[in-house]
């Protein structure tokens, strides 16, 4: 039986707005759960807790568009209108950790949100506040700090922070990036626990085991809901640990003949340091480069995770100065990024690097869903400028930072809820989650899979849907926020597929009659010195158009507008007819 058909999905639409009856029930014993994005997509995560008078927010992240749907597209963040028009209620921002996917809208939309009190363990916190400093114009955040986490002498205390009626929790878990947390959410209708993006890792490098106890004491008394990441429930299986990871690109640098290159993401600050630790071992020099990642490094580095001898971290510009066996490259572009460092240093367009025959280029990633094409790219002309190629599908250089299904069936155990909503990936991946959960107890009457901006009611006894909140994309276009919607985007797309074909055209305003003739402007549509054919019926066919549209009644009344549809549409049949696509048609028509 799927989840599919099994997990309820009752819901009534009542717009964006709770009505007056649901504000009460709200103040009466029902939790209001809404989550803006990270239910369809791998990223943009953010979620809102509604309860009376008083909202808390998980998370504000970032989403990746993909370049052939979204041309031109920075970046997309979640729509918080619905936010917005309550501002005044919102009580703290609590982020589970410091990667883009959840901190990476915050610049965009703090101020609108009236820039409620944050709550971050330390290096998210350093992360944001450094982040912050690359908007200029913006008002400084409030950023509290919470306890720096693991378990151990350390962490005994517990920490609640009292945020309006809502008692919130950190308690450490494993990503691929130090300080993530989860949150045991105390709410009047019971206990909510969200584990942020998470991973078992019992012998994890620069870091504590997840911290069991305290998730398990989190848990005492019962769980009305545990909100848990579902971007692996299909793997099978426990995730590696980093320290074989370690292991393995030991071996790598141990064998390497000449430079190292060793591409991964920019926040990915474990990586980072085993990648530091391992060049120390062995004598290397160690540049970091790309923006990003130079900017996580240094504030993991004053925060005391990334921990480097002196001397061992130089320049770019300074990599000459050793033999290439001295040498490792730390940098971005793992993913294929057009503009990132591995991409420029292939292409040749890096001031400081080449790839060099004998290099050694490590992937210390997975490949991104959709980065497939771009990655093959960067591992062909590697391959053909006779660099040697390793990546995680050929050793295990890589360790993902979510939970796989063994690991997501003891959280599951740990925290045995009553319901179970599963988030942070795309509706399979959720679903398969919701199948994990059936799996170990939880009814299916009790799974709920929501989309974005689909209001969870949740009340001790019952969850169920109820209503919805705006919840499109906001793109980010350059400095320009929300300001580019789908028309744009469809414009974007047809030009990107078929190109744009433009046509001048100069009227007789006496005699209706075209002038000269029509010129012609194509790009990306056809080559204009191969298809003088083509170009001769289509001139014949403009004056045509004009004509016919200007003839009325006996006399000559030019209607630019008029004109300018029909050879839209004409024009358009036309083109299709004779080369099966459809450009873009832009006619100027000038009276003269």
């Amino acid at each position: 039986m799927t989840p599919q058909k099994t997990v309820k999905q009752k819901t009534r639409t009542k717009g964006h707005r709770f009505s007056a009856a649901a504000e009460k029930e709200g103040k009466d014993g029902i939790l209001y759960i809404v989550p803006l994005g990270g239910l369809e997509e791998v990223g943009r995560n953010m979620m809102y807790f509604e309860y009376g008078n008083d909202i808390i927010i998980v998370d504000a992240g970032l989403g990746f568009p993909g370049a052939e749907e979204m041309p031109g597209i920075d970046y997309i963040i979640p729509n918080i209108k619905s936010l917005e028009e309550k501002k005044n209620k919102i009580r703290g921002l609590f982020i589970t950790h410091g990667h883009y996917d959840h901190i990476g809208a915050m610049p965009y939309i703090m101020e609108k949100l009236g820039n409620p009190p944050v709550y971050a363990t330390p290096l998210t916190r350093g992360m944001i506040v450094r982040r912050q400093d690359d908007f200029k114009g913006l008002k400084p955040l409030k950023v509290i700090e919470l306890k720096k986490n693991g378990n151990g002498e350390n962490n005994k205390e517990n920490q609640i922070i009292k945020a309006g009626v809502f008692e919130v929790e950190p308690f450490h878990v494993n990503h691929n990036i130090p300080d993530s947390v989860g949150f045991a959410i105390k709410t009047p209708v019971g206990k909510v626990i969200h584990t942020g993006d998470f991973k078992f890792d019992f012998a994890p490098l620069g870091d504590y085991p997840a911290d069991i106890s305290k998730i398990v004491q989190a848990a005492e008394g019962g769980v009305t809901l545990l909100i848990s990441d579902s971007t692996n429930a299909l793997e099978e299986g426990h995730v590696q640990s980093e320290k074989l990871i370690m292991e393995h690109l030991d071996e790598i640098v141990k064998k390497a003949p000449a430079r190292i290159i060793a591409a991964t993401f920019a926040s990915l600050i474990v990586r980072i340091q085993e990648l530091i630790a391992i060049a120390e071992k062995y004598g290397r020099k160690v540049v970091i480069d790309g923006y990003s990642m130079r900017i996580n490094t240094e504030v993991a580095q004053q925060l005391g995770y990334i921990h480097a001898k002196k001397g061992t971290l130089i320049q770019p510009q300074n990599a000459d100065d050793y033999p290439p066996e001295k040498i490792m490259i730390i940098c971005t572009g793992a993913q294929g990024e057009d503009k990132a460092v591995l991409m420029r240093i292939i292409n040749g367009e890096h001031k400081y690097f080449k790839i060099k025959e004998n290099d050694t280029v490590i992937f210390s990633s997975s490949v991104i869903p959709g980065n497939e094409r771009s990655v093959q790219y960067l591992k062909d002309n590697l391959a053909f400028q006779r660099a040697r190629i390793f990546h995680y599908q050929m050793m295990d250089i890589h360790a993902s930072g979510h939970a796989y299904i063994e690991d997501l069936k003891l959280m599951l155990n740990l925290v045995r809820p009553k319901f179970f909503l599963p988030v942070h990936g795309h509706f399979y991946m959720r679903a398969a989650h919701a199948e994990i959960a059936a799996q170990t107890g939880v009814p299916y009457e009790n799974i709920i899979l929501p989309k974005n901006g689909q209001i969870v009611e949740l009340t001790p006894n019952k969850i169920r849907l109820n209503g919805k909140v705006p919840s499109n994309f906001v793109f980010v276009d350059g400095l320009g926020v929300g300001d580019v919607g789908e028309v744009v985007i469809r414009d974007r797309q047809m030009l990107a597929k078929d190109g744009m074909f433009t046509i001048i055209v100069l009227v007789d305003g006496q005699t209706g009659q075209v002038k000269k003739s029509p010129d012609i402007i194509s790009r990306g549509f056809i080559y204009l010195k191969e298809s003088k054919e083509l170009l001769k019926e289509i001139r014949d066919l403009i004056r045509k158009i004009v004509e016919e549209s200007t003839r009325s009644s006996g006399a000559y009344a030019i209607n630019t507008e008029y004109i300018t549809n029909n050879l839209r549409d004409e024009v358009g049949k036309f083109l299709f007819y004779k080369t099966h696509r459809r450009p873009m048609i832009l006619p100027v028509v000038l009276e003269v």
